[in-house]
């Protein structure tokens, strides 16, 4: 009988006894060659022999050591090279026992165009080669929509793409609803125009007390000249500007800094990032790594800092919940890759640890609900943001659909569902008029129209993806709007029924990505949309069903002024029904007994809305 040969076990004692005392990388391998684990070390030999200890160890480690089946070595000249080489391989090896940071997206910035005679402001993804100024990094695409929307109230610097703006013949409805003014037909001159840009820079700049203090003055001094009107715009943009800095004014903190918390319960971690340029909280934003079994805070934060702004802007200061054991290394490598002194802290006070404080309670907060939901709506949100590419699971959806029956009573609803679920105090209703019976590209146009030029008028919170019940002619209408009231960074789906028109067989059109999407009837996606489109469809029929309901009980005479029960019947009987007298000329009422043409005129404008 053949022997088996012996299975393979790795001689620690041998591997140890001839390892190198510098700097270098680790990777622990499984049986079948998959990478377990990559760390870093400044003295390989004391770091690697720390996991062959016959007591001691974490949890983590102890289940490590298990499945490891062999160790690799790779050298470095520095400890710093170890660190970034570190960084790269776990970023590509992805080992199931490190923490492993997903954060590929690109962060925006606000972009302003100063090489044009009037400036653009625009919100910039990706490499900064343009000639004019960049502002950010800002968290996400809701804090770069908040600042221009600030912006737009205050100065009105244009956000138009130039293609629109250098093709206007008349203002476009954001100088009507006071967010613009008008560059584009000479509504404003290049000297007044470039105040308001410098004002914007100085706003962006963080240098909020200095602005503030000039409107002030030129407030005063308007006023002093009986320029009223002048002297309430500056007043205006005071107001705003006090609203703005009571919200967003971080006391105490003048330059750039990241306030870094991370809490771990339930094998699950989330570290909340407050994002703090030149003294103005620019917003936060909420990552979920994966950790293996056992991790602890201060394993988190290291693994945290390391992979994320090795490949993001690096600030002046991170201030940390918890003291890391790498910490003089991570200062070092970062200063080196900054170009400037970075400094890492835990020990704060004063307003940096209420700030901190705060960060701590929001990643407590954002872990409980994660842990709370994670087999409802969030894996239903994750799955649509993923199958629409967004950087981030919308926090607002919107659902658009028209209802009428052969062009009588239309009507539009508007559902609108968060991270919750439906939010149904926010739903509203449109009553569509003077278009074409049945045009519903024109009403989809109208009450979208309608309902973002109030949102933008009264500074509501504008949704992160619009779905419209529709197909490309929709579309067309929905792009149409946006286009007109220059609203950036939110996803247009449309949603038509497919060729068969049956629920699972629904076709999703994405203008802005050039692609249509026919998903699996499984997807967990597509029952979230199938759920938000039904909602906006029910919405939808029961507003026109009362609409249509009231329309017959109460006859549209009965609001007329001197046509009482007498005329009324008098009309109906000679013209021959309700629908004969709304197609009556002047002419053909006044041939009626008992109507002047004086009362015919106002009868024939109430069907043909010309009063």
């Amino acid at each position: 009988m053949a022997e088996t040969a012996p299975e393979h076990v790795f001689d620690a004692k041998s591997f140890l006894r001839n390892l190198t005392s510098g700097p270098g990388v680790y990777r622990m391998l499984g049986s079948d060659g998959e990478v377990l684990y990559v760390g870093k070390a400044r003295n390989l030999k004391n770091r690697v022999s720390s996991y062959f200890r016959s007591s001691g160890l974490a949890p983590k480690t102890r289940a490590l050591m298990q499945n490891m089946h062999s160790v690799e070595i790779m050298l470095t000249n520095t400890e710093s090279e170890a660190l970034i080489l570190e960084n790269t391989l776990i970023k590509s090896l992805r080992p199931r026992y490190n923490v492993l940071l997903r954060d590929d997206k690109s962060y925006p910035y606000v972009y302003l165009s100063l090489q044009d005679e009037f400036p653009r402001l625009s919100v910039h993804r990706g490499a900064r080669r343009g000639k004019g100024r960049y502002f950010g990094p800002y968290p996400n695409a809701g804090a770069v929509r908040e600042s221009l929307h600030l912006l737009q109230r205050m100065f009105r610097v244009r956000q138009c793409e130039d293609s629109f703006f250098s093709n206007r013949s008349r203002p476009c409805l954001q100088y009507q609803i006071k967010r613009c003014t008008a560059p584009c037909v000479g509504l404003i001159s290049a000297e007044e125009y470039a105040e308001d840009v410098r004002h914007t820079v100085l706003f962006l700049e963080g240098k909020s007390a200095v602005l503030k203090n000039e409107l002030v003055q030129r407030m005063e001094q308007a006023s002093a000249q009986q320029d009223y009107e002048r002297a309430a715009i500056y007043r205006d943009q005071i107001a705003s500007l006090s609203r703005v800095q009571e919200r967003q004014y971080v006391s105490g903190e003048s330059g750039d800094v990241d306030i870094v918390a991370a809490v771990v319960s339930g094998g699950v971690a989330c570290v909340q990032v407050f994002f703090i340029r030149n003294g103005v909280n620019l917003g936060d934003r909420k990552f979920f790594p994966k950790i293996p079994t056992g991790a602890e805070v201060a394993d988190v934060l290291s693994a945290f800092v390391a992979q994320y702004y090795l490949t993001h802007p690096i600030p002046a200061k991170l201030i940390t919940n918890h003291g890391l054991e790498d910490g003089d290394l991570l200062t070092q490598v970062l200063s080196e890759k900054a170009g400037r002194k970075v400094s890492l802290v835990h020990r704060v006070r004063g307003e940096k640890a209420r700030w901190l404080a705060l960060g701590v309670k929001n990643a407590e907060q954002a872990l409980a609900a994660r842990l709370g939901s994670q087999a409802g709506m969030a894996r239903r949100l994750q799955e649509l943001r993923e199958l629409l590419r967004m950087d981030e699971i919308p926090n607002r959806i919107e659902c658009f659909d028209i209802s009428h029956t052969q062009g009588e009573g239309t009507v539009a609803s508007c559902v609108v569902f968060d991270r919750e679920g439906a939010r149904k105090s926010d739903y509203r209703r449109f009553t569509i008029r003077n278009i074409v019976p049945g045009d519903d590209y024109a009403a989809m146009e109208q009450a979208l129209l309608r309902r973002y030029t109030r949102l933008k008028k009264e500074d509501c919170v504008l949704p992160d993806l619009v779905l419209i019940d529709g197909g490309k002619g929709q579309m067309t209408s929905a792009q149409k709007v946006m286009e007109e009231l220059q609203i950036v960074e939110i996803l247009l789906v449309g949603v038509s029924k497919g060729a068969e028109r049956r629920p699972g067989m629904e076709i999703l059109h994405i203008p802005a990505q050039k692609r249509e999407l026919d998903l699996d009837p499984t997807s967990p996606a597509l029952h979230l949309i199938q759920q938000i489109r039904d909602e906006a469809h029910r919405f939808a029929i029961t507003g026109h069903r009362q609409r249509r309901a009231k329309a017959r009980n109460v006859s549209p005479l009965e609001g007329i002024p001197g046509v009482g029960p007498r005329r009324r019947q008098q009309l109906l009987k000679q013209l021959g029904g309700m629908q004969e007298v709304t197609r009556a000329g002047v002419d053909d009422l006044c041939r009626v007994p008992g109507i002047s043409r004086a009362l015919a005129q106002q009868i024939y404008d109430t069907f043909h809305g010309d009063t």
